[in-house]
């Protein structure tokens, strides 16, 4: 624990924004310039092996600086709140975080300085913190509003302000329901635990599946309903599909579960929220297709979602080329995910996605197509999609294109032999036992037949006579009995890995710009911008499209690493620009110290995923990232950077 006056001086050193002198610091603290001078040098012994030093200038005076994040916040958590569960954040996105969280579990005004003070930040930090809250609190139609003495208090509808709840009091994970803030100031975990088993047991005896998040999502939604009843707040207005809601067999079930939650924890739902529960219901119950026949599902899944289902599937095949637009297990599927999907998206349900960071971080491709997903949802139904729910339809294309590795991992293949049936059988079989998971072997046939052959159905030949005539598919050439040498022929047309384009992943000098000083994500844009300008790679537009695909889901991937580019190709060649900090800066919420601007030549989206290839071993690997982050020159950076 730090004594009073040391801690006092932490405080003042976190608050201030500049440098501040000694005796600023004596007026505040009501000691003398020379105490602080003998306090700081105790307080700088504590912040070495806890994540922070003090930087001093002489004649301008003493500043913060804050080397590991984690460990300052440990040693906060330790030195000024005694084991509690709270932890102070020190990054503006854990800040803003913290600040909506106050907001949403006080029925009191909030003050501005007492904020300030628990936060160890200045009133003006504050208040520009609270920009980014009043923009954050708008996707749910709520507001900060100010009243007397600087105090403040979110304004918005009971259902609004629900969902914001459920979006920033919870952290998910699949297998349990788990409170970030402080679980008493919901339910009691008893009582979690009861609603939880009262919707197991009635979803059960209405044959409605969920899954563990969807199930946790309702567990959420009705122990904050029971919260805001029992406080007075009360779900007034009847939604204007009830006539509708009424109709579905989620409602009787919403019925049955609000009765049995009144009994257990003596708390009494209106009618208007039955219909709530109902939506929650009908926007998070799983539809599986293996559940179903082709009929079934065509009959199941409405005309207008197909309709837009096509319309996605047609528009990410035009931008990124994955060649899974024909798909019929990515059609169904994500048709049946889009129909509870658009009941969540009507109501600004989120429903949180504890495999966000991996997806975004593993597979990045698939992520850029429920990207390109979510664009078109918008411009067809005007809903605007939060990542979470971009993650849920990445899923779909991330199994279709593992699907097409699948079904393209046998090379279908024909054997051609001049020696007759015999020895074609025995090549024929020899082949099928060597090479069983590797070439599906479609038949034999003689050499003067090979005009004949249907080259759509094959990916190669394998001959034991030379075919001179030219043939659409790769030709391997061996002897009838296969020996070493034609064993290593076969091998390398089946094993060996394509070259990546070279073109593409040269790194360009003029293009890399190392030990950067930069503080926020958008001087980073700021400067990227300016120097691509003069290189006459980007026009006036560029950098516009690439704050509207940030926007829609920061490019943060882990690992130190940020990855933006514009939401669609937009240069006249392929390049990527490489930028390294001297400090980790907030990139939504995360650190980030490499960033890789990607950009794409406009109708070369293949090039796209070849980018991401030779990324991979970047985003993997720690140890390469700390290597690059540690150059300070362009022959250094290229020789570390994976080839």
């Amino acid at each position: 624990m730090l004594e009073n006056r040391t801690g006092n001086l932490l405080k003042q050193l976190m608050a201030a924004e500049d440098l501040i002198t000694s005796e600023q610091l004596s007026r505040v603290l009501h000691v003398t310039s020379r105490t602080i001078r003998n306090d700081m040098k105790e307080l700088e012994s504590l912040l070495a092996a806890n994540g922070a030093k003090i930087k001093s200038v002489r004649g301008q005076g003493y500043k913060l600086v804050i080397e590991s994040d984690q460990l300052f916040r440990k040693f906060l958590q330790e030195s000024f709140h005694e084991g509690k569960d709270d932890i102070i954040p020190t990054l503006k996105g854990g800040r803003v975080h913290y600040i909506i969280n106050r907001l949403l579990l006080t029925d009191k005004n909030l003050k501005l300085e007492d904020l300030a003070e628990e936060l160890f930040i200045s009133k003006s930090t504050i208040q520009n913190d609270l920009k980014e809250v009043k923009e954050l609190l708008l996707v749910y139609d709520l507001k900060v509003e100010k009243t007397g003495n600087s105090g403040l208090r979110i304004k918005g509808d009971e259902v609004n302000l629900r969902f914001c709840m459920s979006e920033y009091l919870f952290n998910r994970k699949l297998d349990q329901t788990e409170l970030t803030y402080d679980p008493a100031a919901l339910l009691v975990n008893e009582e979690l635990a009861a609603i939880r088993n009262i919707i197991l047991e009635e979803i059960r005896d209405a044959g409605i599946t969920l899954s563990d998040i969807s199930l946790n999502n309702l567990v959420v939604h009705i122990a904050i309903a029971c919260k805001r009843i029992r406080e007075g707040n009360y779900i007034s207005a009847i939604p204007k599909e009830k006539n509708e809601i009424l109709k579905e067999k989620e409602y009787a079930v919403s019925e049955k579960i609000v009765r049995t939650i009144e009994e257990e924890l003596n708390v009494a739902f209106p009618e208007t929220e039955i219909a709530y529960i109902a939506i929650h219901l009908l926007g998070t119950k799983l539809l599986t297709h293996h559940e179903l026949t082709d009929g079934e599902v065509l009959e199941f899944i409405d005309e207008s979602i197909m309709d837009l289902t096509k319309k996605i599937l047609a528009e990410t095949d035009e931008k990124m080329d994955l060649g899974i637009k024909e798909d019929r297990e990515l059609f169904t599927g994500l048709s049946l995910h889009l129909k509870p999907a658009i009941n969540r998206f009507r109501y600004k349900m989120n429903l949180r996605n504890p495999l966000l960071d991996d997806i975004k971080s593993n597979y990045p491709i698939p992520f850029e197509a429920g990207v390109v997903a979510a664009g078109v949802i918008n411009k067809e139904l005007g809903y605007d999609i939060h990542e979470n729910e971009i993650a849920f339809l990445a899923l779909h294309f991330g199994a279709a294109m593992e699907r097409k590795k699948v079904s393209s991992k046998k090379k279908r293949c024909m054997i051609v032999c001049a020696s007759g049936v015999g020895s074609a059988n025995l090549l024929y079989y020899k082949l099928k036992s060597q090479y069983s998971s590797e070439l599906e072997m479609i038949g034999t046939t003689e050499l003067y037949k090979v005009k004949e052959i249907n080259f759509a159905e094959i990916d190669l030949i394998i001959s034991t006579i030379p075919i001179k005539e030219e043939v659409p598919v790769p030709v391997i050439e061996v002897n009838t009995i296969l020996g070493d040498r034609d064993f290593e022929k076969i091998n390398g047309a089946l094993y060996s890995k394509k070259a990546k384009n070279k073109a593409d992943s040269s790194i360009r000098s003029e293009l890399v710009f190392l030990q950067q000083p930069f503080d926020k994500k958008e001087e980073v844009f700021a400067f990227l911008e300016a120097e691509l300008l003069k290189l006459g790679l980007i026009d006036e537009s560029f950098m516009d499209n690439v704050r509207k695909r940030e926007k829609v889901s920061p490019t943060c991937f882990g690992n130190l690493v940020a990855i933006p580019h514009p939401n669609t190709p937009q240069t006249e060649e392929t390049f990527w620009a490489f930028c390294t900090l001297q400090k980790p800066i907030d990139w939504g919420g995360k650190n980030v110290q490499f960033v890789c601007l990607l950009s794409v030549q406009k109708n070369s989206t293949g090039d796209f995923q070849k980018m991401y290839d030779v990324l991979g071993d970047v985003l993997d690997s720690p140890a390469i990232i700390q290597h690059m982050l540690k150059c300070k020159s362009f022959p250094e950076f290229k020789a570390v950077f994976p080839s």
